[in-house]
């Protein structure tokens, strides 16, 4: 298989990239930033000209200082041909050991010696050690997996000039890699977790998450079941992770009795009780009658339910609920779960910080030429977009907020906009409403506050509560979330939620009811809906606007049969935003817009995952195709869910079929030979469906 090309980016200053990494070591949080290559090019009529020129790159096999040597090595096969004007006379291979907190770094002097050593924090020297070298390993595995590209080259557009290559390609270096996690596992929380996991712990961590998403892309479920046996046997909490892929490999009754049994053991393990009430969610919805869906859900809610309880303070479980209570259509119940997720800052992934380059030389490979794909750079920077569709706050969610937002699209999608604002206002106090009775109630006596009244982190403060104090100016009020989201008028205007809960009904103990109480009947009824979740509905209001307006002016041009001009830009934020909205079809249409005008990754990616949920085997190769050359193109041969696309097809479809399709699309071969590399991995790990 050919290899990416190799991008450079040259430096002002001799050995700036080297030394803006160890300034940068101290800061980093999470797996470390990709791999740096430096390398010293050396005139060959003038051996005094010196230029330092770097790369990143993630994938390469980080097990000893001999196998980071032999990648250098072969970068100066080319560079120092016969022709050269220049040669590679020095490289500096760096790689972070997260787990030790240091920076492992191997000095080839070409010809000459191999030195290894590394750097802490501090920007000190450390000798190497084994134990070392196996923590880097691993962590360089689990870089690879978490900074790969999902198709869609949002990852690869962060950062400028990155090599990704698979680090797993056969079953030797996977018995390696598991090995590795297996001495190292129980010291995978120092990791840290994704952020939607406030605590790592030893199964919900980097490691355990790089460990699960291999799994699935590779479809070698047999391996991981053996290694999580194995560890389960010095932990029970390990069973979970093994339920996890027992429920992957379609085995779900052994998968059910290692929950079952593990529960009588840790009754309160939240990560065990999500992992049932996910099961139980996924299979009513697959439910064949309204008795069984409902029945599941029951079931599903006690285990939701019980994971909040288990841990309060970790956003799975309380979102696994509100998922639930979605599912069973409690709308109510549902807002006021959500509004009890625990949201935490999203830490990004560590990246490079490095001083400008002076030159960035970006090649291409001859093998990804593609005219479709060739003319994408040139258009997609000259093209305008509309301010309205640029400011749409809900595209840059990560982490608990673009999941928290998520259940609220699906909320929205489900029953509408006008009856999420009724049901908002029946469980949330509302700003007159508040404002109303606190101005009755100093009148009488200051109210008693507690947990229950407030929620579970709330203050009727009306400025923490959204009053005037919106995180951005020209925000809509609650207010004017009430009024028609059409921008020409021909939407029915949303009626404003009135306030209907009677003192009576609401409190119980009528005989201890006193005039004051009276006064303060809605705060003790209700909840106040958290800032965060407050601006949730703001966003929501501008995402529903923007869609609507949208739609409306393609249906007025539709019945006047005029063009409905966009750019690929505009097309492409359009239809983000009808998927974040959860309108599929809509989404798809304004995809296909965007790819009608140029090539977009993005768009591509999103046809792509409807053509998988409809079984469009042609569609999906004729995708994987492109997806895999733009990718291959800006350095990356692998692409986790690219390779899980393709498995799953070989899987339903046979490898032979597969392959044949691929061969018979009309496109040259040397693009064609890079998506059978993806398919080739699939032989290699003997995955269900391939030859023998």
């Amino acid at each position: 298989m050919v290899a990416p090309a190799v991008p450079d980016l040259t430096e002002e200053v001799l050995h700036e990239s080297i030394d803006a990494r160890t300034e940068s070591l101290v800061s980093l949080r999470e797996l470390g930033p990709p791999d740096l290559v430096h390398l010293l090019k050396q005139g060959v009529r003038n051996p005094a000209r010196q230029t330092g020129i770097y790369h990143h790159v993630t994938g390469v096999d980080a097990s000893s200082s001999a196998s980071l040597a032999a990648y250098i090595n072969t970068l100066t096969y080319k560079d120092n041909g016969p022709n050269a004007t220049a040669k590679i006379v020095e490289g500096v291979y760096c790689c972070y050991n997260a787990l030790s907190r240091l920076d492992m770094r191997v000095h080839v002097s070409i010809p000459g010696t191999v030195e290894s050593y590394c750097v802490d924090e501090r920007g000190e020297k450390r000798k190497a050690s084994d134990e070392l070298w196996l923590e880097t390993y691993l962590c360089s595995v689990l870089r690879a997996y978490s900074y790969a590209d999902d198709g869609s080259g949002s990852t690869i557009r962060k950062i400028v000039g990155v090599r990704r290559f698979n680090p797993v390609t056969n079953t030797e270096t996977e018995h390696r890699f598991l090995h590795a996690a297996e001495q190292l596992f129980f010291r995978g929380w120092q990791l840290g977790s994704d952020s939607v996991v406030q605590v790592p712990t030893n199964v919900a961590n980097h490691l355990t998450t790089g460990l699960l998403k291999y799994f699935e892309t590779t479809g070698r479920y047999a391996s991981g079941i053996n290694l999580f046996e194995k560890l389960r046997g010095q932990s029970v909490e390990v069973s979970s992770l093994l339920a996890k892929v027992l429920f992957m490999g379609n085995e779900e009754v052994a998968g059910i009795k290692t929950l079952y049994q593990s529960l009588q053991k840790t009754p309160m393990d939240y990560v065990m009780l999500d992992t049932q009430a996910e099961f139980l969610l996924k299979k009513a919805q697959k439910a064949e009658t309204p008795e069984l869906k409902e029945e599941r859900l029951q079931m599903a809610l006690g285990c939701a339910d019980r994971g909040t309880v288990a841990a309060p303070s970790e956003f799975k479980t309380w979102a696994r609920l509100a998922q639930v209570y979605v599912a069973m259509e409690d709308w109510e119940n549902a807002l006021t779960t959500l509004n009890s997720c625990p949201m935490f800052t999203y830490q990004d992934k560590d990246t490079p910080v490095m001083p400008e380059p002076k030159e960035v030389h970006l090649p291409i490979l001859a093998d990804t030429r593609l005219d479709d794909i060739d003319s994408e750079p040139d258009s997609r920077f000259s093209e305008q977009v509309d301010a309205s569709l640029h400011g749409l706050r809900a595209s840059a969610y990560r982490g608990t907020f673009k999941q928290a937002y998520s259940i609220l699209t699906e909320m929205t999608a489900k029953i509408g906009w006008d009856q999420l604002l009724k049901i908002r206002s029946t469980v949330f106090v509302m700003e007159d409403e508040y404002r109303t009775e606190k101005q009755e109630a100093t009148h009488t006596v200051a109210p008693k506050r507690s947990p229950s009244v407030d929620g579970l982190r709330g203050t009727p403060d009306p400025a923490v509560n959204g009053d005037g104090a919106s995180d951005d100016e020209g925000e809509p009020s609650r207010e004017n979330l009430a009024k028609t989201l059409s921008g020409d008028g021909q939407n029915s205007a949303v009626e404003k939620p009135s306030n209907t809960i009677d003192p009576r009904e609401v409190k119980a103990d009528s005989e201890n009811t006193t005039s004051n109480d009276e006064h303060l009947s809605k705060l003790n009824t209700k909840r106040l809906c958290e800032r965060w979740l407050d601006s949730l509905f703001m966003v929501l209001y501008e995402d529903l606007r923007v869609y609507t307006i949208w739609r409306t002016q393609m249906a007025q041009y539709r019945a006047q049969q005029i063009q409905y001009r966009k750019s690929a830009e505009e097309w492409e934020i359009l239809g983000a935003l009808a998927e974040r909205l959860q309108h599929v079809d809509e989404a798809v249409e304004a995809y296909r817009a965007c790819l009608a005008l140029r090539f977009s990754p993005k768009a591509l990616a999103g046809v792509l995952r409807v053509f998988e949920k409809t079984k469009s085997t042609r569609e999906t190769i004729a995708s994987v195709i492109r997806l895999v050359t733009w990718q291959y193109r800006w350095y990356s041969e692998f692409s986790p869910e690219l390779l899980h696309t393709i498995r799953t097809l070989i899987e339903d479809e046979g490898a032979v079929k597969v392959r044949s399709i691929i061969q018979a699309t009309s496109l040259p071969q040397n693009v064609l030979d890079l998506t059978h590399h993806y398919a080739a991995l699939c032989a290699t790990f003997r995955s269900s469906g391939t030859d023998g």
